[in-house]
């Protein structure tokens, strides 16, 4: 079967066997690949003149390269998607890893849950472990006061459905009097109470407007502060193994790489960004280099999984490591772990 890759090439089934062989040998080598060994390994009966030509072709659709100083080929980003997507036969769980993700997945504590699993992750596959904790459900509002503390401190006072009390000094551009301060918390008392801070900030785009702007402006910062307070807006992850990535060779060799990557475990916007993305799809997904817009470095790869409560999706499990990685062994670890989150907090 023909598969194709970019327009004007198709990859036929002895290319593909080749490019399999080639990418499987290079993850397991680390070593720019030959044509000796891919006649070696390949199963196919085939002249190096033929496999040369052959790599020839799969260069120039962009799915290997040559590096400079070398005569063999490496995957690209392009020709491990191709080989992801198309080739890869995942390996099932051996009995060991198997043994040890039950037994750990199973604390009473959510966050303790969280945790293991980020750190068993780091653990079976020597990367770095990643879990985003749940999306908190929205709660609703039963009450809210504003209290005047100085020149534009006011105090937040939230009380909810279930009657926890939450506060939150803000700040605001302007000062407000005491009088203000009243007339903006019986206004959203009287019209929002019962509602989530999100349902609110909804229906104030529409309704806002026969306020004084300045009210508007206040009611926006308090509801920044309560979805805050009530961490609606706490979107969040453990990482575990970070500092594994330092003893890879293909990202340690590469300093300024390693540099990129750890800015953006500190930044972590770009990382929340990715694992939300992760969680609109059904299963594993993994992400090469660059492709997604999103990875900072070329060199590195991730695999993620959606984990659920309760039969809804909450968050996502993954694993950070360099591109070269033994994709059918790390895909089986992400998905498993996936499922037994899912479950332990579910079942809790």
């Amino acid at each position: 079967m023909a598969h194709k890759v970019q327009p004007g090439f198709m990859i036929d089934k002895r290319a593909q066997i080749l490019l399999k062989t080639l990418v499987e040998r290079y993850i397991s080598e680390g070593q720019p690949i030959g044509s000796r060994t891919l006649s070696k390994y390949s199963g196919l009966d085939l002249s190096p003149a033929t496999i040369r030509n052959v790599m020839s072709d799969l260069e120039e659709a962009g799915l290997i390269a040559s590096p400079h100083t070398s005569a063999g080929r490496i995957p690209t980003p392009r020709g491990y998607r191709f080989f992801v997507d198309s080739l890869l036969t995942v390996q099932p769980l051996d009995a060991v890893e198997m043994h040890q993700l039950e037994n750990q997945l199973h604390a009473n504590d959510p966050h303790k849950l969280i945790t293991s699993a980020s750190k068993l992750l780091a653990d079976l596959t020597q990367f770095a472990g990643i879990v985003m904790t749940p999306k908190r459900r929205s709660v609703a509002f039963r009450h809210i006061e504003f209290v005047n503390l100085s020149d534009k401190r006011i105090l937040l006072i939230l009380v909810t459905a279930d009657d926890s009390v939450q506060n939150r000094i803000i700040l605001t551009e302007k000062s407000y009097s005491t009088s203000e301060l009243t007339q903006a918390a019986s206004f959203i008392n009287q019209h929002y109470a019962g509602c989530t801070l999100e349902e609110v900030r909804g229906k104030m785009q529409a309704e806002l407007k026969q306020l004084h702007r300045d009210m508007t402006a206040l009611m926006a910062v308090a509801l920044e502060a309560g979805s805050d307070a009530l961490g609606e807006g706490a979107d969040s992850y453990v990482l575990s193994g970070e500092r594994k990535l330092l003893h890879v060779q293909d990202l340690s060799s590469n300093m300024a790489s390693l540099r990129k990557l750890f800015d953006a475990f500190d930044q972590k916007t770009t990382l929340i960004q990715l694992l939300d993305v992760t969680q609109q799809a059904q299963g594993v997904q993994i992400f090469i280099g660059g492709e997604s817009g999103r990875m900072p470095l070329d060199e590195c790869s991730m695999v993620t999984a959606p984990y659920e409560v309760d039969g809804q999706v909450v968050g996502t499990v993954g694993v950070i490591g360099p591109t070269r990685m033994a994709y059918e062994r790390i895909i089986p670890i992400v998905d498993v772990t996936a499922k037994l989150l899912s479950s332990a907090l579910s079942y809790h």
